[in-house]
């Protein structure tokens, strides 16, 4: 052990391992398919970014404040106010970067340790994360195949108020639910404002994906619903680049500045908003249409091979959208059985448990995303999950390419 070594504060995590690459199936992380990436496109808008908003470059944060570029916040507000029903200006928008960074202010600007907050029964795992270090208390809200079971939920709001508990927020992906894949209805949304209202417990609405939904309507944001009680986070992530870096906020301009306060970073990327709010102004809307065919068609690959390999073994919630689905193995099968033989096989995946507020909720459940892996590849990595599933478990009994051969 170095001096250095020796020095280090105690209690931090394990080192990251070095870095060895991608598995050949790799169904884990919200990747985009590189062959979507609008390189061409977003050389252009940054070029043109710069040329147009260069001299600003001079001053952090473009001389705009700490909210960020106020052209890319008036185009983020004005896509917000028309496809997503909501009523936000300019000054209701707080740029950072990416969505986890969003979390991340929020999460610090209502949380003290002990604190009690509501995520959905399966949930992101890196929110659910980031509170537990916060020293959250975190309560499970029940899910269905529409999302929040709001009667249920009910039950559970009752509970914490009998005990005198009042949680911080409910913490909800109400549009493409990550991992589940299901769209919260317009009159589940209405009760869930309703709740919300009833009990005092303000809403943090995660819609990183609600620009990938396929041939749907989807139903406003809950923050179009009810602006006073909800705080909106947002991501370009998913439909430009993950390795952007670029998500915001949105709510009350008077809570903005509150969170604005929190963000340390001396600004977001100047390039990436520039950038940003010149694909917003021209080529996004025909980036993400082709981007979502492309999304469907994948989700198709994935969907069948799954029934394919698995049978009737395992079950697929329906997914109308994002970049990955939700399987449902047999009553007392545990997924995590299956990390490790996988694993040397070249597949991995997120086992349920770790996406499970309760991991024993989450134990016969997986998810695999499919957006940056070929039709090939995502074909080949569920036959051999599939043949790996039957060598543990004993399951599926038939697959297509056993049976083939």
């Amino acid at each position: 052990m170095s001096l250095l070594t020796q020095s280090l504060a105690p209690g931090l995590p394990p080192a990251v391992p070095i870095w060895k690459g991608f598995p050949k199936y790799n169904f884990v992380g919200g990747n985009i398919d590189p062959d979507t990436v609008a390189t061409d496109t977003l050389a252009e808008r940054a070029a043109a970014g710069i040329r147009r908003h260069g001299a600003r470059m001079a001053f952090y944060n473009m001389g705009c404040g700490p909210l960020g570029f106020d052209l890319l916040r008036e185009r983020i507000a004005d896509r917000l106010n028309r496809l997503r029903g909501m009523d936000v200006s300019a000054d209701g928008v707080l740029v950072t970067s990416g969505s986890g960074q969003g979390l991340d202010l929020i999460n610090t600007c209502f949380v003290a340790p002990g604190d009690t907050v509501l995520m959905e029964q399966h949930t992101y795992s890196a929110a659910a994360t980031r509170l537990k270090k916060l020293g959250a208390r975190i309560v499970s809200a029940p899910l269905d195949g529409d999302g929040i079971d709001t009667d249920a939920l009910a039950g559970v709001l009752e509970g914490l108020r009998a005990d005198g508990v009042r949680p911080k927020f409910i913490f909800t992906i109400p549009t493409i639910q990550n991992p589940t894949g299901s769209i919260l209805p317009l009159e589940r949304r209405h009760a869930l404002v309703a709740l919300a209202r009833e009990y005092g417990v303000p809403i943090i609405e995660d819609e990183c994906y609600a620009e990938l939904t396929f041939d749907i309507e989807r139903p406003p944001a809950i923050h179009a619903l009810a602006p006073d009680v909800t705080v909106y986070v947002g991501s370009y992530s998913k439909t430009l680049s993950p390795a952007m870096r670029l998500g915001f906020i949105a709510g009350d301009p008077a809570l903005i500045r509150q969170i604005a306060a929190l963000k340390a970073d001396s600004g977001t990327s100047s390039v990436t908003q520039a950038m940003v709010a010149e694909v917003l102004a021209d080529g996004y809307d025909a980036h993400t249409a082709g981007l979502c065919e492309t999304l469907k068609a994948k989700r198709d690959t994935i969907v069948n091979a799954v029934a394919r390999e698995f049978g009737t073994s395992v079950d697929v919630a329906p997914h109308v959208g994002g970049i990955y689905i939700w399987l449902t193995f047999p009553e007392g099968f545990d997924t995590r059985r299956l990390l490790e033989p996988a694993a040397k096989e070249g597949v991995i995946f997120n086992a349920g448990a770790d996406w499970s507020v309760m991991p024993e909720n989450g134990e016969r459940h997986m998810r695999l995303c499919f957006a940056h892996m070929a039709a090939t590849d995502l074909e080949e990595g569920v036959a051999t999950l599939a043949r790996v599933c039957h060598d543990v478990a004993g399951f599926p009994e038939r697959r297509a390419n056993v049976a083939a051969g």
